[in-house]
């Protein structure tokens, strides 16, 4: 389970990425919500502690649990959806008396770790109907409880993930060419129908943030849209320095007034363009994309197709999330309430986002490199024996 590795194989540079992206979190959390700062660090700190203890930990180990893995996720959707506390129409966190947990966000490393070791399996058969079928019947059960919470960014998020998942594994250019030919068609038949105002296929707050974002002009929804206006002018109030790094000591329009809701969570990046300017923004950036490719460069030297896919999953869901949430909070995509990882307020998120990075370090603790290496100290202390 635990095994002794060398030092030197330790990928640091993704532990100075991660502490310096939280340390940014904490910082911008406790400017838009002082009373949360404490939590923040104790989200940071404990997710720091599992990060460590898991990266010494033999992912090969954990991925023989993989049913065990599958079946605890299910059962903890499943409570959600039966005794799930509700915030703004969704039932999507469990009390726990002590603390308020976020199932999706530990089911998104679990669904990674499951197909991880499901595709390792059928490596030999990935591009069989069966296998794809198998994948299809799998993912579906899970995803369909995400979607019930109502929780479409995550839905989404996960069948995004698991796609590329699919990619890394090795899926056939064919197979994904005839795939994207269903799909597009598919999204415009979507969205030719959720548009309409008697649609039946999603929430009507779903429906009005998609139309807010197709229909900016249309005063019908300039409630939705208000939310990213002010979180753009926030952002442009910044210019390049920021408020706090230029000295101007003015009440901040962010942080005061109510002027950006969820500016701890869904809008923190407006927190860090008014306040820190386009410098922090960049910062911010540049760590997130460091980190998303720290783990695609973990994924290059893995043991196994396992520990490849384990990392670039756990690098998608960064990247992924990182994406949305900066498009939200600048205009470019429709509002969905998608956390900034390891920045956004949220201690279910970062303890879940550290858990998978334990994970991605450990399988570069196990790279080809450290392998041979293994191999080469074997022959030598056999060939001393004898």
């Amino acid at each position: 389970m635990i095994r002794q590795y060398k030092l030197r194989f330790y990928n640091f540079r993704l532990v100075f990425f991660l502490l310096a992206i939280s340390a940014i979190g904490v910082l911008l959390v406790s400017s838009a919500r002082a009373d949360l700062r404490n939590r923040q660090i104790m989200g940071v700190l404990m997710g720091i502690v599992l990060m460590v203890i898991l990266s010494l930990m033999d992912y090969s180990w954990i991925l023989n649990f993989q049913w065990i893995m599958y079946g605890a996720n299910i059962l903890m959707l499943l409570a959600v959806y039966a005794f799930g506390s509700s915030s703004n129409g969704a039932a999507r966190w469990l009390n726990l008396g002590f603390i308020q947990f976020q199932p999706t966000e530990l089911s998104k490393i679990i669904i990674i770790l499951f197909f991880a070791k499901f595709f390792m399996d059928h490596e030999e058969d990935l591009n069989t109907f069966r296998v794809l079928a198998e994948t299809a019947v799998l993912l579906a059960v899970p995803l369909a409880l995400i979607y019930i919470q109502p929780d479409m960014k995550n839905t989404i998020t996960v069948i995004v993930v698991v796609c590329i998942l699919l990619y890394v594994a090795g899926l056939s250019y064919k197979i994904i060419g005839g795939a994207v030919l269903i799909v597009v068609p598919l999204v415009i038949i979507f969205l030719s129908i959720v548009v309409q105002p008697d649609q039946k296929l999603i929430h009507d707050y779903q429906r009005d943030r998609i139309m807010s974002f197709l229909y900016p002009e249309n005063e019908e929804y300039s409630d939705d849209i208000e939310q990213q206006k002010n979180s753009k002018t926030a952002i442009a109030s910044g210019e390049l320095m920021g408020k706090k790094l230029a000295g101007d000591e003015d009440v901040s329009s962010v942080n005061e007034g109510n002027f950006v809701a969820e500016n701890q969570t869904d809008f923190i990046f407006a927190v860090a363009g008014e306040e820190y300017g386009f410098i922090g923004c960049t910062v911010i950036v540049l760590l997130l994309l460091f980190v998303s490719l720290e783990c695609i460069r973990m994924s290059l030297r893995a043991k196994d197709m396992a520990g490849k896919v384990l990392c670039c999953g756990v690098g998608s869901i960064v990247a992924i999330q990182s994406f949305i949430n900066i498009c939200v909070a600048t205009g470019i995509a429709p509002n969905t309430g998608t956390p900034l990882p390891f920045v956004s307020y949220g201690l279910t998120s970062i303890v879940s986002l550290f858990i998978g990075m334990g994970l991605v370090l450990n399988v570069g603790l196990q790279s080809s490199a450290y392998n041979k290496e293994l191999k080469k100290k074997d022959i030598y202390e056999k060939e001393e024996y004898l």
